[in-house]
């Protein structure tokens, strides 16, 4: 699934080509997780105006409205001046002036959803829950630390909510909370002052290098432009079960938490 990291590499990667483009023809394919919500032909003669994010929603700005875009379990962007024929993966497409934006997704869990206004009903369902932006001032480490003091399920659970950080998904968790050095069966409640902060600084790290990296293609992730990501190769323990530890040797171990996979160290991560 795509992490925040792959979604803002995602919009890194077409967000100024796109910008001040003209919709001129807008086509769906099989239905996606929601519906648009508005008439194709409305959104011909949009102009783009920006592009951003919240969480994994991509927020494309137009004259008249917005398009939150989720990719959902196996989505991917493309933007181009000319692509191949659409496939029967293809379930959005925009042609613009600058460009055709085109959603493959084939487990069509992804989302493509006009609004108004982010303050709509819709748009605040979808992006009103939401965590604090860990790649921004707005992760405060006191806010931070007071949401984890509330919560007395594991902190691996915790950090992958969403409702208290955004985007810390199950490779970025289990990277920072190694970095961290805390085990992940810890309850977030039970942190000291100094893990918190350790592991504040964890996160913002992971996630930063992750973007800087182009995410992790651990299956067919590419950007907009088809790069694919390479944090995956740098990862200590994700993805490493019984192979030694990058850092004292010891075997990786792997434990499920919430339906997941999640790895860390047992020496590195005592507690």
């Amino acid at each position: 699934m795509p992490e925040l990291p792959e979604v803002e590499v995602t919009r890194l990667s077409f967000a100024q080509a796109i910008q001040g483009a003209v919709v001129m023809a807008v086509t769906m394919g099989k239905p996606l997780r929601w519906p648009l919500g508005c008439d194709v032909a409305f959104l011909t003669g949009c102009r783009v105006l920006g592009v951003g994010r919240r969480g994994k929603y991509l927020l494309i700005e137009l004259d008249q409205g917005w398009l939150l875009v989720h990719l959902g379990m196996s989505g991917s962007l493309r933007f181009a001046k000319q692509l191949p024929p659409v496939g029967i993966h293809d379930h959005f497409e925009m042609v613009t002036t600058q460009g055709i934006l085109r959603l493959n997704d084939p487990r069509r869990f992804g989302a493509v959803v006009y609004v108004q206004s982010l303050t709509d009903a819709l748009a605040v369902k979808l992006l009103g829950q939401l965590g604090m932006e860990p790649l921004s001032e707005s992760f405060d480490l006191k806010l931070f630390a007071s949401g984890l003091r509330q919560r007395k399920t594991t902190i691996k659970q915790v950090l992958m909510a969403g409702d208290l950080v955004v985007g810390v998904g199950n490779i970025y968790a289990s990277e920072a909370l190694f970095m961290a050095a805390i085990r992940p069966t810890v309850s977030a409640a039970d942190l000291s002052r100094i893990r918190v902060v350790r592991l504040h600084a964890a996160i913002k790290d992971v996630l930063a290098r992750a973007v800087e990296k182009g995410g992790s293609t651990l299956k067919d992730f590419s950007s907009a432009n088809g790069q694919a990501g390479y944090f995956q190769l740098e990862a200590m323990v994700y993805g490493r079960a019984n192979m030694p530890c990058k850092r004292c040797d010891s075997t990786i171990q792997m434990i499920r938490q919430g339906q997941r996979s999640t790895f860390y160290c047992p020496v590195c991560q005592k507690h």
